[in-house]
């Protein structure tokens, strides 16, 4: 695979690795670097008349000189702009004495309209503001719409977090190398990439797998073969059973597009517990859908012990409160020996239910640690997040990638930490960031969907993490294929093509 992710100390190490374990120095993973850069440069802009490269002291600068140098051998005309002469005896020392152009200072940085612009200034390592010389060159290439590739990842964005220090350039293309970054990924940073090309520099597969990264970019490949096919001889009861809690008369929708998404995800049966004075509003709307009456515990463990569901939902519609908590902790308390008959493998806990726990965050983050207790998905968006893990969510030094492995450390729960760059995290550090997410499914309700694919996923024994990734991807895929127009009614439909897709994948992956 080639979907994890490495910081910039990750990269370091791979990058010295390399030097050490193969035939290529330094300096030739620089030259294959600054080759990958002006191949880009060729193929987008064929026709661009004047290059400026902007070079820093480290090896971003140094891939920059290699691009320089074949550019001006290829007769483009070109002009190297550095913020400061690169450290003696380093491999961006010798790549800037192969370079026959002599640099100028970025503090004269001028560019005509028309130019292209290649920032190779800093890269991902960066960890502070972009100021001085190189901010004004950020602020001339976006005031003149100049078109920018950059080199590793736009000045001024943080490999590791995403975020803007400050300002930052605004790329067309980002040509990254080996792996890609969380920053890539990871907003406001991913709007700054532009489209994204992985350069293969001879840093070997070997050698990335020695570094262990416990992040992914969240890709079918990474879980695809614990999607579940059902079997020859499967009946709806070994596809497993969800249950989903509706709230009251007037609060029924956001259950029934949970139940409906778990169904359309593969789950063999989907029940619809319902207090008794919402029965009939259910029973209105529900043909496939089974329906039940769950006013109290009792009920629910009647229903348990007689249809043994695998997976329920609770939340959607719920409504916050106390009845809210008992019920989750029932459900959590499910797994325990004395409970065998109502053995339960996967819960998903999405908006009133995250929500109920503000206020009394250990009593949940307790009962999801207890030994047996089922495995557990919540799935906040950033209102719902810094109800229940206040401290994490305020820690501004962090990365939307650390807080959600923290708040997954915690609680003990898979945190499906949701956006436009939703990251799903597991306690054990495993962390994937999702990037195929799409505007359209800012619409109420769309969350809603989004943990019926949970639930409708761990009831067919996907395990909890791989389940919510693949959740993600599926509900994101589905709403970019829809496009404009899109409602939350529509997205479980809209599932069908993307989950007939994943079907034939996964039965061309051999076994094992």
């Amino acid at each position: 695979m080639s979907d994890e992710l490495l910081t910039s100390v990750e990269m370091g190490e791979a990058d010295r690795m390399a030097i050490a374990s193969g035939p290529v120095a330094g300096i030739g993973l620089m030259r294959r670097a600054g080759e990958a850069v002006a191949a880009e440069v060729f193929n987008r802009y064929p026709e661009a008349t004047y290059v400026h490269v902007l070079c820093g002291p480290g090896n971003n600068g140094g891939d920059g000189y290699v691009v320089a140098r074949i550019l001006a051998d290829s007769g483009v005309a070109t002009t190297i702009w550095a913020s400061a002469a690169p450290r003696p005896e380093s491999d961006a020392a010798l790549a800037a004495a192969e370079c026959p152009i002599a640099p100028r200072p970025l503090s004269g940085f001028e560019a005509e309209p028309g130019s292209i612009v290649v920032d190779a200034l800093y890269g991902a390592g960066l960890s502070k503001p972009l100021s001085g010389d190189a901010a004004r060159a950020a602020d001339i290439a976006s005031n003149r719409r100049l078109p920018v590739i950059a080199v590793d990842l736009p000045s001024g964005v943080s490999g590791d977090s995403g975020k803007v220090l400050g300002i930052a350039f605004t790329a067309a293309v980002t040509v990254t190398f080996a792996r890609k970054k969380p920053g890539h990924l990871l907003l406001p940073g991913r709007e700054r990439c532009g489209e994204i090309v992985l350069a293969d520099i001879g840093i070997g597969d070997d050698i990335i797998a020695r570094l262990r990264s416990r992040a992914f970019e969240n890709r079918p490949a990474r879980w695809l073969r614990d999607f579940p096919v059902p079997a020859v001889d499967a009946h709806k009861y070994k596809r497993g059973h969800v249950g989903v809690f509706s709230g009251g008369p007037s609060a029924t929708g956001a259950a029934r597009l949970s139940a409906l998404a778990a169904a359309r995800s593969g789950a063999g049966a989907v029940t619809v517990l319902s207090p008794g004075n919402a029965m009939q509003v259910n029973a209105a709307h529900l043909t496939s859908i089974m329906l039940r009456k769950a006013d109290d515990l009792a009920d629910i463990e009647e229903f348990a012990g007689e249809r043994r569901p695998s997976a329920f939902v609770l939340g959607p519609g719920f409504g916050v409160g106390e009845k809210t908590r008992t019920f989750g902790l029932a459900l959590l308390a499910a797994g325990q020996p004395r409970n065998a008959a109502a053995q339960v493998d996967g819960l998903v806990f999405d908006a009133d239910a995250i929500t109920s726990f503000r206020e009394a965050q250990d009593v949940l983050f307790e009962a999801a640690r207890r030994q047996n207790a089922p495995a557990l998905v919540m799935t906040p968006h950033e209102g719902e997040f810094a109800r229940l893990f206040p401290d994490i969510a305020g820690d501004d030094a962090s990365s939307k990638l650390d807080k959600a492995r923290a708040a997954a450390a915690r609680a003990n729960a898979i945190i499906v930490y949701k956006g436009a760059d939703t990251v799903i995290a597991a306690p054990d550090g495993r962390a994937a960031i999702n990037a195929n997410g799409a505007a359209w499914l800012a619409t109420a309700g769309s969350g809603d969907v989004l943990s019926g694919i949970s639930a409708g996923l761990m009831a067919q024994a996907m395990p909890a993490f791989e389940a919510a990734c693949a959740a993600v991807w599926i509900h994101a895929e589905a709403g970019s294929r829809f496009g404009p127009g899109l409602i939350a009614e529509d997205l479980p439909l809209a599932l069908v093509p993307v989950l007939r897709e994943l079907v034939e994948a996964r039965r061309k992956v051999p076994n094992g």
